[in-house]
C-alpha cells in the first residue's frame, strides 16, 4: 500500500471527480491521501473530504502566501479546528521568499502561530519552505529546541543543507514528482541520503506532475510513478520502498488510523 502523504483534492481539476480520482488511485496501491488546507475558508471543505472517505485524512493550516490574508489569525483557532477526529496534521506553512505573495514578517509570525498550535495538540507541521532555507531552519530549530514539534518538510527541492538541518531535528522528508524531472539531478541525489525511517511520497496534486505524466493534471494515482522511481534511485524495490514509507506516514501522522 502506498499513501499520497500531500494532495489537494479541494482543488480545481480534482474536486470535479474526487469519486474517480480516489478509485483511480486505489486501483494503483494508493491506499490513503492526506488532503492539505492552504487558507482558513478552506478547512471546512478539506475535512469534509476527509469525512466522506475513512482512507482520507485532513490538515489545518495557512500556507505562506496566504499570510498577509490572515493577520488575525492565532493559535487558538488551529488548535479548535484541529480537534475533528480527521484532521491529522497542522500546515501546510511555512515560508516562501520566491514568490514573496506575503510580507516576510507576516510568514514568520504565522508559521510560528502554526507550529505553536502543533505543540498544543500533537500533531506535526506539514513545512513548506521555498527559497527560504536559513530562516526556515532556525525557525524550526528554535522552536523543536522548546519540545513538542514534529513535521515534514513536504516536496522537497531543496539543498542537502537543509535536509541535513531537518533530519537532525528530527524531521521526516517527502518527495513528489519532482525528483523525477530530468533537470533535477541535485534532489535526486538528495533522495539517495534520505534515511529509509524518514521518508514520505506524495503528488502535491493536482501540481508537479511525475514523468510520463509531464503536462498533465496531477492525480494521486500519480504516486505509485513516484514511488517507482525513488525506490530505482535507492535500489530497493517499489513494495519495500511502498511498506516502508506507508509504515513512516503513521509513524508521524499519529492521529491518522489504517483504514481496514
Amino acid at each position: 500500500m502506498l499513501i499520497d502523504s500531500h494532495c489537494h483534492l479541494n482543488y480545481p481539476g480534482l474536486v470535479e471527480d474526487e469519486g474517480g480520482v480516489l478509485e483511480r488511485a486505489r486501483a494503483r496501491g494508493v491506499g490513503g491521501f492526506l488532503n492539505i488546507s492552504t487558507r482558513q475558508r478552506e478547512w471546512a471543505d478539506v475535512v469534509a473530504g476527509a469525512e466522506r472517505h475513512p482512507d482520507v485524512w485532513a490538515s489545518i493550516g495557512v500556507h505562506p502566501h496566504e499570510a498577509d490574508a490572515h493577520p488575525d489569525l492565532g493559535t487558538q483557532a488551529l488548535v479548535d479546528a484541529a480537534q475533528h477526529p480527521k484532521v491529522v496534521a497542522i500546515g501546510e506553512c511555512g515560508l516562501d521568499y520566491y514568490y514573496d505573495k506575503s510580507d516576510r514578517d507576516s510568514q514568520k509570525s504565522r508559521f510560528r502561530a502554526q507550529i505553536e498550535a502543533a505543540r498544543l495538540t500533537d500533531l506535526p507541521l506539514i513545512i513548506h519552505t521555498r527559497d527560504a532555507e536559513e530562516d526556515t531552519a532556525q525557525i524550526l530549530a528554535e522552536e523543536a529546541g522548546k519540545g513538542g514539534v514534529r513535521g515534514v518538510l513536504h516536496c522537497f527541492t531543496g539543498t542537502q543543507w537543509l535536509a541535513d538541518r531537518g533530519l537532525e531535528i528530527g524531521f521526516f522528508i517527502s518527495l513528489s514528482g519532482i525528483v523525477t524531472f530530468k533537470n533535477a539531478k541535485d534532489l535526486a541525489e538528495v533522495a539517495k541520503t534520505i534515511p529509509e525511517d524518514r521518508l514520505l511520497v506524495e503528488t502535491d496534486s493536482p501540481f508537479l506532475a511525475p514523468v510520463p505524466h509531464r503536462g498533465k493534471p496531477c492525480e494521486p494515482a500519480y504516486v505509485a510513478d513516484t514511488a517507482a522511481f525513488v525506490a530505482g534511485l535507492r535500489g530497493v524495490s517499489p513494495e519495500a520502498l511502498a511498506e516502508q514509507t506507508s509504515a513512516n506516514f503513521f509513524r508521524l501522522f499519529s492521529k491518522a488510523r489504517p483504514p481496514t
